[in-house]
C-alpha cells in the first residue's frame, strides 16, 4: 500500500479557486495557504486573502497510481514541478508545519500569539531593545505594553511585528 505524498504544484494565472475546485472534484487532496491583504475599494479598505505563495499550490496523492498525469491536464493547472520528467515529493514536514501554521480555511495564522503578562523585547523604533511587559491586547488587536523607562513605569501602544516573544 502506498502513502499519500505532497508535491507542488503552478497553476495558471489567476486561476487558484478554479484548479482547487477541479483537483477536488477529482478527487486529489488540495493545500492553498492564503493570507488576509487590504485593498482599497471605494473609500473603504477590505480584507481580502490571497494566495500565499502566488502561482503555487500542494497536492497529495499517491505516487504509484500514476494519477499525477491527469492532474497536468486539469483545467487551471500549468503543471505539476518535475524533475528529470518525475514529480519530486516534498519534506512531509514542510506541508504539516504549513498546515499547522494555517486555520481550517487555509489561512495563515500570525507567527506569535501574545497575552497580557508576556515579557516582550521591543524590536524597532526609538525603544528598540528594550524589555516590557505585555498589559493588554484590545478588540481591535492593538497591543499596549508597560516599560521601565527612566525609573518610571511608561504604557505605550506598539504593533506585533516591533515585538519579539521573550516567554
Amino acid at each position: 500500500m502506498s502513502v499519500k505524498s505532497w508535491f507542488l504544484l503552478q497553476y495558471k494565472p489567476n486561476s487558484h479557486r478554479v484548479a482547487l475546485r477541479n483537483l477536488q472534484r477529482q478527487g486529489f487532496e488540495t493545500f492553498l495557504p492564503t493570507k488576509d491583504t487590504s485593498k482599497r475599494k471605494s473609500s473603504k479598505f477590505v480584507q481580502q486573502p490571497k494566495p500565499l505563495f502566488p502561482g503555487y499550490m500542494f497536492v497529495a496523492f499517491e505516487r504509484d497510481r500514476g494519477s499525477w498525469r491527469q492532474i497536468k491536464s486539469t483545467i487551471g493547472v500549468s503543471r505539476l514541478v518535475s524533475f528529470d520528467g518525475q514529480p519530486r515529493e516534498l519534506p512531509m514536514d514542510l506541508v504539516s508545519g504549513l498546515i499547522l501554521r494555517c486555520d481550517a480555511t487555509g489561512k495563515i495564522l500570525p507567527p506569535t500569539q501574545l497575552s497580557a503578562g508576556d515579557k516582550v523585547q521591543v524590536l524597532s523604533g526609538p525603544f528598540a531593545n528594550f524589555i516590557a511587559t505585555v498589559e493588554n491586547i484590545d478588540e481591535r488587536h492593538r497591543i499596549w505594553v508597560l516599560m521601565d523607562f527612566m525609573g518610571r513605569g511608561t504604557r505605550m501602544q506598539v504593533q506585533l511585528k516591533q515585538l519579539k516573544n521573550l516567554t
